[in-house]
């Protein structure tokens, strides 16, 4: 039986909507908005009506979940996707997985479900497939079917992200996985219940197959509650304003999404060629100790780099928006591969952060946006077998080069509040398991990672550890509930990291610090790891970086020792060059140049192992800082001593009478005047400039590891090997 409007199949719908895009740039050729038009009051509250739903329904179902990176940090979002699978609107939560919900859904019906696996009231499908429209696997999608009558009228969807997958490594993100084979459990676009019941089979197969079957349940359970939620009021809706207004109502307010967002663009970014490059994190090493230290070595595993990310998008005079990734370096056997899906997902929540985010957000933002990922790069490997599990890491790198692009259109149209020079790495925070003295098993997953810095604007200083690009809300959860959840971890210390916000007339946000000690269990199994040798953020308009990330862990020490006697022990590390822990403990202490990963390691009683959480890049020249917010950030505890003088050109001295630092105006002006002047006698023309870099270039007088992913870049893309060779006036046969 067709399931279709007016007896037509799914994908008939599905071809005629991007049949009807394609022709005419409007969705489903909608050339009036009739609805709004004839009252648009009643439009205005139908949409109110089904935003409420969604926000309700995540609220509730929060509090079903028993993971906390899902009650606590609301990991979790739920849709409304017309049947074709276009997002109507949307709750908030992890937002980036609206439009991977959407890939999911056409997925079934592009591979006939409706004939083959039949969609029917009371359906329940499941996916956390990358390979058919998702992230990675540990964001796990609840979908289910909504009818009128004998027709589908939608779908209701709600994903949240998991504890444990059951990888080779354990933890949510297997950093560590060289295949898709090593990702843990895949469900793919499966059906995994009927009557509002999940099959007994499902419940057993997922119990065998992940380390905390308790998490998995409950969280399943608040992913199906959501749903069933927004479908009972979706039916309430239509009842109330009959079938014909709601089927009329989803296609125009698509359409009035994407009109909104072309709107935007018009307004905020002058037409034009916006370019610019991002740069991601070694792929992760071995460690190996070479001369009696330790060092980071490439693995035997096929080809290993960092992330090149060319980004360019080419604003028409009409909005029109087109963002390509042409030049980006190849696919690998690693962790940190992306599918079209999820870079669509990643463009997707940035967007509606940047330009569309006045409520009215569905996928008519993403319809109005040409997408180009090439294929065999990293954003789209067209290899199934490899892997996806923390395609987060290059990700997110990638798409700090569009919040430079967009700043750059906002600047100069007028818009300086809008300006955001980027934002940190959601990484470093551990992750794995343990067990406890009685043998249970307890998962470590924390996501602290979800509160690192925003980048400063044109008109203020950056957001201080309060971000994340996949979770507008984010938050980075109590130290009592990671410690409930993750037994035999106290917390040392958790505080700011002086020196991680990017350098600025307006900072970056800044980052900071944990510090972990193994306590009362048998062992844990940890993994930790961020960039080390590149720069995620590079700053704006003369704003500096943040800081990259570094590796600090200590065993066999002698804390035991130190709490029994009641010594001194420490609770961070203010300056990795006067380490605190170096100082304080006795021990193999491990501290590495960079960051990198720690792929999954034993660690004993009494071990310590320290985590930081990425700072943001800054805005303009840190000479411009006014010397109120230096004030500030001396209070805040933001920069060392030596970083105001050596950076911001600022001499402090200690009062003691009031027992705090204060600004030597006079020294501070003589100082900034002499590196002006430093900057004066260093400066070169451009033209100057360019001659030295070309030089370089043609001496390959770069990093091997710069050399090595250009080089792929250019073998890998024609076009951007010639206006590469164009720009840098290099022989045609030239490949670095």
């Amino acid at each position: 039986m067709l399931i279709g409007w007016k007896g037509k199949k799914l994908i008939e719908m599905l071809n005629e909507s991007e049949n009807l895009l394609k022709e005419t740039g409007k969705y489903y050729g909608l050339e009036k908005l009739k609805r709004k038009e004839e009252d648009p009051l009643r439009y205005e509250r139908v949409f109110a009506k089904i935003r409420g739903t969604l926000v309700s329904a995540r609220e509730t179902a929060l509090h079903i979940a028993a993971s906390p990176i899902v009650r606590f940090l609301g990991e979790l979002c739920f849709a409304v996707y017309t049947p074709e699978g276009d997002s109507i609107a949307l709750s908030t939560g992890i937002i980036v997985h609206v439009h991977t919900m959407s890939e999911a859904i056409k997925w079934m019906i592009r591979e006939n479900y409706e004939n083959e696996v039949r969609f029917k009231e009371g359906d329940i499908f499941c996916n956390n497939d990358p390979a058919m429209g998702n992230v990675h696997t540990a964001d796990v999608q609840a979908i289910v079917p909504l009818f009128f009558k004998d027709e589908l009228i939608g779908w209701a969807a709600g994903v949240t992200h998991q504890i444990d997958i059951g990888a080779a490594a354990p933890g949510h993100d297997p950093a560590t996985a060289r295949s898709r084979f090593e990702e843990g459990i895949h469900i793919s676009c499966e059906k995994i219940g009927e009557n509002d019941k999940v099959f007994k089979w499902y419940k057993m197969r997922c119990k065998y197959a992940v380390r905390t079957p308790f998490y998995w349940d409950f969280d399943e359970k608040a992913r199906i509650a959501g749903c069933h939620m927004i479908r009972n009021s979706i039916y309430k809706i239509i009842e109330e304003e009959g079938i014909d207004y709601y089927k009329d109502f989803i296609r125009e307010i698509i359409e009035e999404g994407r009109r909104i967002f072309r709107a935007r663009v018009r307004e905020r970014i002058f037409p034009g060629r916006y370019r610019t490059a991002s740069f991601s994190l070694d792929i992760p090493c071995r460690e190996k100790v070479i001369d009696g230290k330790y060092k980071l070595v490439l693995d035997e595993v096929g080809t290993i780099r960092g992330m090149h990310a060319p980004i360019e998008i080419e604003i028409g005079r009409d909005g029109e928006f087109k963002i390509s990734f042409e030049g980006a370096n190849s696919a690998g056997k690693h962790a940190f591969n992306c599918t079209p899906t999820s870079m669509q997902g990643g463009l997707w929540v940035l967007l509606t952060q940047a330009l569309c985010y006045d409520g009215k957000v569905n996928d008519g933002a993403y319809l109005a946006v040409d997408a180009y990922f090439p294929e065999r790069s990293w954003s789209n490997p067209k290899d199934f077998k490899l892997s996806y599990a923390v395609a987060w890491a290059f990700l997110m790198p990638a798409f700090t080069g569009l919040f430079r692009l967009l700043s750059r259109g906002f600047f100069s149209k007028g818009y300086r509040e809008e300006v955001i020079s980027g934002y940190g790495m959601t990484a470093d925070a551990i992750q794995g398991g343990g067990i406890t003295k009685l043998g249970d098993y307890f998962p470590i997953a924390n996501l602290e990672i979800s509160s690192v810095g925003l980048g400063a604007s044109a008109i203020r200083d950056g957001l201080d550890f309060g971000y994340a690009m996949w979770n507008p809300e984010s938050d980075m959860g109590d130290a009592e509930v990671w410690e409930s959840l993750e037994r035999g971890l106290p917390y040392l210390g958790r505080r700011v990291k002086p020196d991680t916000a990017g350098f600025g007339k307006f900072r970056g946000g800044s980052g900071w610090e944990t510090l972990r000690m193994v306590y009362g269990v048998k062992r844990v199994t940890l993994g930790v790891g961020r960039e080390g040798t590149t720069f995620v953020g590079s700053g704006i308009f003369g704003g500096y970086p943040h800081a990259t990330g570094y590796r600090l862990y200590a065993r066999d020490t002698n804390m035991k020792e130190l709490i029994k006697l009641k010594k001194k022990y420490p609770i961070g590390e203010t300056d990795p060059i006067d380490s605190e822990v170096e100082k304080s403990i006795q021990g193999e202490i491990v501290k590495s140049e960079f960051g990198h990963l720690v792929p999954s390691k034993d660690f004993n009683n009494y071990d310590l192992i320290h985590c930081i959480l990425s700072g943001a890049p800054g805005y303009g020249d840190p000479l411009e800082r006014s010397l109120r917010n230096v004030k500030k950030d001396i209070d805040d505890g933001i920069y060392t001593k030596k970083t105001l003088e050596k950076v911001f050109g600022v001499i402090t001295k200690f009062d003691a009478d009031k027992n705090e630092s204060i600004i030597d105006k006079q020294k501070t002006e003589m100082q900034r005047a002499k590196m002006r002047e430093k900057r004066k006698e260093k400066a070169i023309s451009y033209e100057r400039f360019y001659d030295l870099e070309r030089e370089n270039i043609l001496k390959k007088n770069l990093n091997e590891r710069i050399l090595d992913f250009y080089r792929d870049s250019l073998t890998i893309s024609k076009k951007f090997r010639e206006e590469f060779h164009k720009f840098w006036n290099l022989p045609e046969d030239f490949l670095l």
